[in-house]
């Protein structure tokens, strides 16, 4: 100890290893720079900026968990402060929208999407509350989006078909609509009524026998559309475009469309918590990972840093799961989702 350096604030507090977070402190010797170090978790981060008062640090692959922050300048240290960084469930994977928890038991589903058009032997994987990961299904091709109806059964788009499945008690996919365009998002109303979100710009509605019906028309996107219903009864959409400027668009159950919030880069996954904020894998200001919406649209913050971040999801008792454009990471942060109700 003993060189002044304090560590004043970390935002944001949580991480996915590869996030970058801004430290601000004083009192740190920056003088020497080859003799500067930020320890997190006792790994040594890698440095984007380094100043007296503020550095910006890559959270390096941990544990997970709380863990401390340290600067060191030369033989000092400061006192440690903490983050919490997300713990990796599992890797070699391919999701390219949100998971989903299954509200029966808790556990979660991923996808292992592949290129458009891949023959992979699985594609679906069930990871259970205790983190042990299985080979769930491989009747879908290009699995894209994951959503649990009102009554607790598991559908499925395919964006190569065009296509919702239901996936039965036997873990077979059963076809449940089909011509839905490039069909990637999909969420349930306060109703039950399914939506599927096209990538080339319809919102679909589809009823409990499958029947679909062209709802709305949005901007096409370049990746997928991202769907998540608010406690306004109001559909959420986010659907990456060319630009690093793109929006998010709410929809009234009347099909009225209006601008919810702009200035997102490349937006993805969306959730809403009980408080009807509403969280979306993008960057925001220059900084990636998950940003926060306040319900009035007016406020918005970065709440984890990552890399990659392709969607989310909360669980029952809290923990929000992270997918990246391989791997899914679980998250301790008390945030509970919105529950479906019949």
């Amino acid at each position: 100890m003993g060189s002044g350096a304090k560590i004043v604030s970390i935002d944001p507090p949580y991480a996915v290893a590869g996030g970058e977070i801004v430290i601000d402190c004083t009192g740190f010797d920056t003088r020497e720079a080859s003799q500067c170090a930020v320890l997190i978790g006792d790994a040594p981060a890698q440095f984007v900026a380094l100043g007296p008062r503020r550095v910006l640090a890559i959270v390096p692959a941990t544990q997970g968990g709380r863990v401390p922050v340290v600067l060191r300048s030369g033989a000092h240290e400061s006192a440690p402060e903490y983050i919490t960084v997300a713990r990796k469930l599992a890797g070699d994977l391919h999701p390219v929208a949100n998971p989903a928890f299954d509200p029966d038991d808790g556990a979660l589903f991923v996808t292992r999407s592949g290129s458009r058009g891949e023959e992979l032997p699985v594609t679906l994987f069930r990871i259970d509350i205790g983190g042990d990961v299985s080979e769930y299904s491989g009747d879908i091709a290009n699995p894209t989006g994951i959503a649990f109806s009102p009554d607790g059964q598991m559908f499925v788009t395919s964006r190569l078909e065009g296509t919702v499945y239901k996936i039965n008690p036997f873990k077979e996919a059963v076809a449940f609509a089909r011509n839905l365009g490039v069909a990637t998002g999909i969420a349930f109303d306060h109703h039950g009524l399914m939506h599927v979100g096209d990538r080339t710009g319809t919102i679909f509605k589809v009823n409990g026998i499958g029947e679909e019906r062209a709802w709305t028309q949005l901007e096409p996107s370049v990746s997928a559309f991202h769907l998540a219903f608010g406690p306004d009864d109001s559909l959420y959409v986010a659907g990456p475009t060319v630009t690093s400027f793109d929006s998010i668009w709410r929809i009234n159950p009347d099909g009225d469309i209006d601008m919810f919030f702009k200035g997102l880069g490349r937006p993805q996954g969306l959730a809403f918590d009980r408080e009807g904020n509403l969280y979306v894998a993008a960057a925001f200001r220059g900084r990636r990972g998950i940003v926060r919406i306040s319900p009035d649209g007016n406020d918005a913050k970065l709440v984890v840093a990552g890399i990659n971040l392709i969607g989310l999801a909360f669980s029952a008792t809290g923990e929000m799961a992270v997918v990246s454009i391989d791997s899914v990471y679980s998250l301790p942060m008390n945030v509970k989702g919105t529950l479906l109700r019949s």
